[in-house]
């Protein structure tokens, strides 16, 4: 039974979900901030159940469509699909079933959730398709990103949502696509020959390494502004400047990494650095919300 289960969360990379799941969890503790960030155990567990059946989706839908390419490149070659371990029709019941999942967890969460699921997952599934067409792969990867904490946000507050919530949402939105842009840049540095050969598309092919390092490092740069606007427009205070600059921190030393190491150390930079990164941004964006800032409940 753990090995199943094992194989399937290899299968979709569960881990990666430390990625975005923190900043959704973060938007949601910030669109809960009356009752100190917390939402109730109801829409807590239908807004978990909705993210991780939204990223199940997208990346069995991901590993479907791309697995002839996962199977030619040396990189990928031992992933499920490619070596048979998991069958094209078992990939495909899990990628219909975490998509009716996303559906259901929206339905019971609130209208505006429900009418917007199909949205989400056309957005979600779509980026799988674009390193066919276009250099600007990753800014599809970064929307679809984007929509976590939109999507928490939207699930606490339905249509009552303020404009004030509305510029904190779309701010937070566009930092995480931004932060997403970047580090796909990085990643994409692994498949670079690969990817020249093959005819697929991304930024490093179209511009080269060093110009799109360049890219990134200024998509980075922007996401960190926006982290901060952020900040503002929520009225943090210490706990959540420590932490930006902490964010800061890792975003510099991740693109040293890349600059200056082997290309065996881009799991370090995509994984480890980014993961510490969002964990970073929840801590501290609890911190606030929680403590009010001050550090006393209210």
């Amino acid at each position: 039974m753990f090995s199943q289960i094992k194989k399937w969360a290899s299968f979709v990379k569960l881990s990666h979900t430390a990625f975005a799941l923190p900043f959704a969890l973060a938007a949601m503790m910030v669109a809960s901030r009356e009752n100190l960030g917390w939402p109730g155990w109801r829409k807590f567990l239908l807004i978990l159940a909705a993210m991780v059946c939204a990223r199940t989706c997208a990346m069995a839908f991901n590993r479907i469509v791309d697995r002839k390419f996962d199977k030619a490149n040396p990189r990928t070659a031992q992933r499920h699909l490619p070596t048979g371990e998991i069958s094209l029709l078992s990939a495909a019941a899990l990628c219909v079933l975490s998509a009716a999942g996303l559906v259901a967890a929206s339905y019971f969460l609130n209208r505006l959730c429900f009418y917007l699921s199909p949205l989400a997952l056309a957005v979600i599934c779509f980026y799988s398709l674009t390193k066919r067409f276009t250099d600007f792969t990753h800014v599809f990867l970064g929307l679809a990103l984007a929509l976590s904490p939109v999507g928490a946000w939207l699930a606490v507050k339905g249509a009552e949502i303020s404009l004030i919530e509305i510029l904190q949402m779309t701010t937070l939105a566009f930092a995480v696509a931004l932060w997403l842009v970047g580090f796909d840049i990085i990643y994409a540095l692994q498949d670079y020959e690969f990817d020249k050969t093959h005819g697929l598309h991304s930024l490093v092919v179209a511009w080269g390494p060093k110009n799109a390092l360049a890219a990134a490092f200024l998509a980075h740069m922007l996401m960190c502004g926006l982290l901060f606007a952020f900040g503002l427009l929520c009225r943090f205070r210490v706990a959540y400047v420590v932490g930006w600059l902490v964010i800061v921190g890792c975003l510099v030393l991740e693109h040293w990494i890349a600059r200056r190491r082997s290309l065996n150390w881009i799991n370090l930079a995509f994984f480890r650095l980014n993961a510490l990164i969002s964990a970073v941004f929840f801590a501290v964006v609890a911190a606030e919300v929680v403590f009010q800032g001050g550090f006393k409940l209210r």
